[in-house]
């Protein structure tokens, strides 16, 4: 339905009035009729559409029907076609008759003036800013939705500055301006109406400190470029130019979407007039275009890899070199973070979260740091963080940072569907307490965070039974070539007691783990096999990875055949008893780049001249077209609780799928 508006008539004075293209002026036949008139008829000029309301029918005029008894209280509507040339330059006229016809007991007549105000942007998400019948003024999701999309401006395109770019109100270069969405304010009509009347460019007042516009007028000198919408500016009076129809505007995003934004914002253009001079002035006219700030969006272990990091640490050297070897296979690029940078902190997965952002124009890279803030606090900003490489944060309250707040513990499944519903990106995964009271929790501003960014809905596991606390001790996801494109690999006990009972049984029992270990202790496959707590505190460890396995199952719709049982073994933690840690190093916590896999190398029984636990992992993974690579990380990073995957971290490439395109 058309914007409408209503305007009196008078049978006194001629009247006049503006009306904007796309609109519909009623016309108040029946509060300006004169005493004792029972009909009306209406005339309009060559450029005017007129039709009367009636009996909740519409006819368009001039009809059979030349008069209306204002007993039925009608509407008169009319549009115009096109943008006048000159003020007034169109009119209608409405006489008004006694019972009896005859002689016009009173008549009207309204001097008309259209224009044309449009704010337009990217609704059709086509990369062009065009003219649309679509309402500017909702945003829908699908693959049929409408609604303009608009990135928070998170990276740092001047290097000679601190900070990112969408903490000063400054432009300072045009790579900046590429990074923001375009607002398009079309005007045309008569010069005279406009310098008659006042555009005013404005956002709602929650929306103040969510986005910021930028305006250069009819110049592209960086310089011009000044902030008229944002933090304390509400709004920003517009004088269209004699020789220009159209006022480009820039809008950056200033928050993501959280638990108190819902990151859709809202930015007006109202055409003010007054009735006379001094009197206040009053909307005529307003048209809204509704952008919504683009997610941060994880990617999956199965994307294809763009760029792999690794901490060069005191006595890790032979880890790096093992790491590189396999990116170099792969053919990706390895970022070695020097010791000045890391400052010998070496859990670069803990630290950070790869993902990006995306609007129809440019997708950007994005970095999530951590509230951990070990070592590597500094990394993300200091070396990451640059021309096109965005940045988030969030934190946890002053001293109530846990393990669980380190981002081992959040990862993103590869897309599913679950009973119909499709998550064409995934579903983020976090550890918790669940179902333990009392327990850790990641912190409420990062799980909130994620929450609010809708499209890769997470779910919540239990990871509190570990000491550490990070999902990918028991699971990961790699590439395969059929069901549903991936397996989930889960950690599992049992599977390892029955591969160590097949080996028993096969005449093995004697074999010992770690083989080639200095100052390790060597127990047998019949030591192992005969230690009741140690089977005992494995029994409780994959009761708690087979309660996450059927949450799993659940939230992303799979079945047995989806899922691979990793051979691994737990004990408990020496400090904290009730804790589990890997009992030799966790063969899940891998890197996957592609095809390839590198696999914390296990130190299991040999027998037969092969490692028996590497022996399973390749007769499980091989068969999916994959590459098993084992990498000793035991002194450099098992015996610190952590692995291969908690050492590395990859940036991969986005997903094809636009995520506008999904219905959360």
């Amino acid at each position: 339905m058309a914007q409408q508006r209503r305007v009196p008539l008078s049978t006194q004075r001629p009247g006049s009035a503006v009306c904007v293209l796309g609109t519909e002026l009623a016309l108040d036949v029946c509060g300006s009729a004169p005493l004792g008139a029972a009909s009306f008829q209406a005339q309009g000029s060559q450029g005017v559409k007129l039709w009367v309301l009636h009996d909740t029918r519409s006819v368009k005029l001039p009809s059979s029907v030349c008069r209306w008894p204002l007993s039925a209280r009608p509407e008169l509507l009319l549009a115009m076609e096109r943008p006048s040339k000159e003020p007034g330059d169109e009119k209608v006229r409405v006489s008004y008759f006694r019972e009896d016809g005859g002689v016009p007991v009173g008549r009207a007549v309204l001097y008309l003036t259209c224009v044309e105000v449009s704010l337009d942007a990217d609704v059709t998400r086509s990369r062009a800013v065009s003219r649309t019948l679509l309402d500017k003024a909702s945003w829908t999701w699908g693959p049929d939705g409408h609604g303009a999309v608009l990135l928070v401006n998170c990276d740092r395109d001047d290097t000679g500055t601190k900070g990112l770019d969408n903490e000063d109100s400054v432009v300072r270069s045009y790579e900046d301006l590429q990074d923001m969405a375009q607002l398009v304010l079309r005007t045309r009509g008569p010069r005279a109406t406009f310098a008659g009347h006042r555009l005013l460019l404005h956002l709602d007042f929650a929306d103040a400190d969510k986005i910021r516009v930028f305006y250069g007028g009819n110049n592209v000198e960086l310089e011009r470029f000044k902030p008229v919408l944002g933090d304390s500016e509400l709004s920003y009076t517009v004088r269209p130019s004699r020789h220009q129809h159209e006022s480009v505007f820039y809008v950056e995003g200033l928050a993501f979407p959280d638990v108190d934004f819902s990151g859709l914002v809202s930015l007006h253009v109202t055409l003010l007039e007054s009735a006379e001079k001094g009197t206040p002035e009053s909307p005529i006219f307003t048209d809204t275009v509704v952008f919504r700030v683009a997610p941060w969006i994880m990617t999956p272990n199965t994307a294809a890899p763009l760029e792999v990091f690794v901490c060069s640490v005191q006595g890790n050297e032979e880890f790096v070199a093992a790491v590189g070897a396999l990116a170099e296979r792969v053919q990706v690029p390895l970022t070695v973070v020097p010791a000045p940078q890391n400052k010998q902190d070496r859990w670069i997965q803990d630290e950070i979260e790869f993902g990006y952002i995306q609007a129809p124009h440019k997708t950007l890279p994005v970095v999530f740091d951590s509230p951990r803030d070990g070592g590597l606090k500094d990394f993300p900003i200091r070396s990451i963080l640059g021309a096109d490489f965005g940045y988030v944060a969030r934190q946890a309250p002053k001293g109530w940072v846990s393990s669980l707040d380190s981002f081992g513990n959040l990862e993103v499944s590869p897309p599913v569907t679950v009973q119909g519903k499709e998550y064409p990106l995934g579903r983020i995964l976090i550890g918790s307490s669940f179902p333990r009271v009392g327990g850790r929790r990641m912190a409420k501003a990062v799980r909130d965070f994620l929450v609010a960014q809708k499209v890769q809905a997470p779910v919540e596991l239990f990871s509190d039974w570990l000491y550490v606390g990070h999902v990918d001790e028991f699971l990961t996801f790699v590439p395969a070539p059929d069901r549903k494109g991936f397996r989930l690999l889960l950690a599992s006990p049992s599977a390892c007691y029955q591969l160590l009972k097949e080996k028993q049984e096969e005449g093995f029992g004697e074999a010992a783990m770690f083989q080639g270990l200095d100052r390790v202790s060597k127990p047998t496959i019949n030591e192992i096999l005969a230690d009741e707590e140690l089977r005992k505190f494995n029994d409780y460890a994959q009761s708690c990875i087979s309660w996450n396995r059927d949450i799993l199952k659940r939230s992303l719709g799979l079945a047995e055949p989806d899922i691979l049982d990793i051979p691994q073994l737990f004990q408990s933690h020496r400090k904290a008893g009730a804790e589990a840690e890997a009992f030799f190093p966790d063969m899940v916590n891998m890197l996957v780049l592609g095809r390839h896999l590198g696999i914390p190398k296990p130190f299991g029984p040999v027998v037969g001249g092969r490692c028996c636990l590497e022996q399973r992992v390749r007769e499980l993974l091989e068969p999916l077209g994959l590459s098993c690579t084992f990498i000793d990380d035991f002194f450099t990073y098992h015996i610190g609780l952590g692995e291969v995957h908690c050492g590395t971290n990859v940036r991969r490439k986005p997903f094809a799928f636009k995520w506008w395109h999904m219905v959360p």
